[in-house]
C-alpha cells in the first residue's frame, strides 16, 4: 500500500468540515503489525524497517494494525531533516542500533489503516481518528499528536516555534492509498522541494575535487527533467560525503536537463544519470523557472525519481 498525499493548499480551509494537524519534516512511513512483527515502508514502497529499530516495540502493542505518519528526528525540539537524513540511509541492524541511542527518532502517528483484521480506509478521518486516539499510543519512540479546529492559529502558532506548516483534512475524507487528493491540503511555511541530482560541481575554495555544489531539476512534464538551479549551501562535512556516495560514478556526456543550463552553471560541472533525488528548501520557485536561496536539506531515499513525474502528472 502506498499512503493517501496532500495537496499544495491556495489558502486554509476554514469551518467544521476541517481538522488541521501540524505538518511534519521527516519521512512519511507506513507502520504494519502483524503477529508480532513490524514492517515499516516508506512512500516509495521500500523497506525501511532497519533503519529505525526503536520503533520495534510497536509490534508488542497490538496484533494486528497498519499506522500511516511521520518519522521525525528532533533538533533542539524541533524536527530537523538533516538530522534525520543519516538515519534513513542506514541498513546495517548493528550501526542503526547505535544511531538509535545517539540520535533517536519518534514516530508522530496520524492514521489509523487497519486494526484486528478489518480495513478502516473506507471510513471517514473522524472516525479513524477517534479509533486512533483510543488505541493510547504514547511511548518513548512514538506518540499521536492533537489535531485543532482553527487552521489559521496553528499556522501561525508553528510559524512562531519554527514547525514546517499545517496540514488540514476534511473530517469526511476517506483513505485513498497511493492517491493525492484535495480532501488533504499542505500549507508550509516555506517550501522544500524533492528533485532530482543532474550534475555536480566540485568545491570551489580549494582543488580537493570533493563535492560542493549540484546542479538539480523537476519534472518537465514531459517525462524529463527541467533545470532548476544550483545547490551548495548546506553540502559539506558529513552531509557532502554521503551526497557524493549517493551520486556515485554513474556520469554521462552531457547534461540530463530538457531546457537550457546557463554556461555559468555548466563549466566544470559533472553530469550524472537523474536518479538521485534530495530535499532542499527555498524561499521561492522565480518566474524563471529557478530555485531562489536554496539550501540542500539531504537525500531522499524513500524517493524515486518516478515517484516525482508521479506527483507531477497527478
Amino acid at each position: 500500500m502506498r499512503p493517501m498525499l496532500a495537496t499544495p493548499a491556495t489558502a486554509l480551509p476554514t469551518g467544521e468540515d476541517w481538522l488541521h494537524e501540524v505538518k511534519w519534516d521527516g519521512m512519511r512511513v507506513l507502520a504494519d503489525v502483524r503477529d508480532g512483527r513490524l514492517t515499516l515502508t516508506s512512500r516509495a514502497g521500500n523497506d525501511a524497517t532497519a533503519s529505525f529499530p526503536e520503533l520495534a516495540g510497536l509490534a508488542d502493542l497490538y496484533d494486528d494494525m497498519l499506522l500511516d505518519g511521520e518519522v521525525v528526528a528532533l533538533d533542539g525540539g524541533r524536527p530537523s531533516f538533516g538530522a534525520l537524513a543519516e538515519r534513513m540511509h542506514v541498513r546495517d541492524r548493528r550501526k542503526a542500533e547505535r544511531l538509535a541511542a545517539t540520535r533517536p527518532v519518534t514516530f508522530m502517528v496520524f492514521d489509523l489503516l487497519r486494526l484486528y483484521g478489518s480495513d478502516l480506509t473506507g471510513q471517514p478521518l473522524s472516525a479513524r481518528r477517534e479509533l486512533l486516539e483510543r488505541l493510547d499510543l504514547d511511548g518513548r519512540h512514538w506518540q499521536v499528536p492533537p489535531v485543532y479546529d482553527d487552521g489559521q492559529e496553528l499556522f501561525d502558532a508553528t510559524l512562531e516555534q519554527g514547525l514546517e506548516g499545517v496540514v488540514s483534512k476534511r473530517r469526511s475524507s476517506p483513505y485513498l492509498p497511493g492517491r493525492r487528493s484535495a480532501d488533504w491540503l499542505k500549507s508550509p511555511h516555506r517550501a522544500t522541494h524533492s528533485v532530482v541530482v543532474g550534475g555536480w560541481r566540485p568545491e570551489q575554495t580549494n582543488d580537493s575535487g570533493r563535492l560542493g555544489a549540484i546542479l538539480v531539476g523537476t519534472p518537465d512534464g514531459a517525462g524529463g527533467w527541467s533545470f532548476l538551479g544550483r545547490v551548495g549551501s548546506g553540502i559539506a562535512g558529513r552531509a557532502a560525503t554521503l551526497l557524493a556516495e549517493e551520486i556515485g560514478t554513474g556520469t554521462i556526456p552531457s547534461s540530463p536537463f530538457s531546457t537550457p543550463v546557463p554556461r555559468v552553471d555548466a563549466v566544470g560541472t559533472t553530469w550524472v544519470e537523474p536518479r538521485v533525488v534530495v530535499e532542499v528548501r527555498a524561499l521561492e520557485v522565480t518566474k524563471d523557472g529557478r530555485l531562489r536561496q536554496p539550501a540542500y536539506l539531504g537525500v531522499r531515499p524513500d524517493l524515486t525519481p518516478a515517484d516525482l513525474q508521479e506527483v507531477d502528472g497527478a
